[in-house]
């Protein structure tokens, strides 16, 4: 590989945007063995949550993910594969990148639900404070008497 080529996929995979449009890897290998990427990620962005005993497992193919991703960069960064291993190579991390983002945003929903519930209650709490304070009924105001 020459060494504009080997430049040329390294800004390839670091150019930040480079996973739009690009569809996560139906299957990859990875040390080894083939995991069936795209389902894996698909049946857990399904659910709304993580199960407790589903986080170790999400963890660790993140883990193993990047793992993967360096591996291949490296691969790249040595130069001692040909340009078009490096092509596929680089295909291969940008689909990588693209099922870590989506791994990444697990919970991320559930978190801004959390948050406005916390919120929400809050506010419920300072106004029932602010009510019994005032000596304020929560009964039905009776007035022209």
């Amino acid at each position: 590989m020459q060494e504009y080529e080997r430049k040329q996929l390294l800004e390839r995979i670091g150019r930040e945007g480079s996973t739009l449009g690009v569809d996560i890897p139906e299957r990859i290998e990875i040390q080894g063995e083939e995991i069936r990427l795209r389902e894996f990620v698909f049946e857990i962005k399904r659910r709304e949550t993580v199960p407790p005993g589903e986080r170790d497992r999400v963890e660790r193919a993140k883990r193993n993910l990047r793992r993967e991703r360096l591996e291949r960069k490296e691969l790249i960064e040595a130069g001692e594969i040909d340009f078009e291993a490096g092509e596929r190579a680089a295909g291969v991390i940008i689909g990588i990148d693209r099922a870590l983002e989506a791994l990444e945003t697990l919970g991320s929903e559930s978190v801004a639900r959390e948050a406005e519930r916390s919120e929400t209650a809050d506010t419920k709490r300072w106004m029932d404070f602010l009510k019994k304070a005032l000596g304020q009924d929560d009964g039905p105001e009776v007035r022209g008497r």
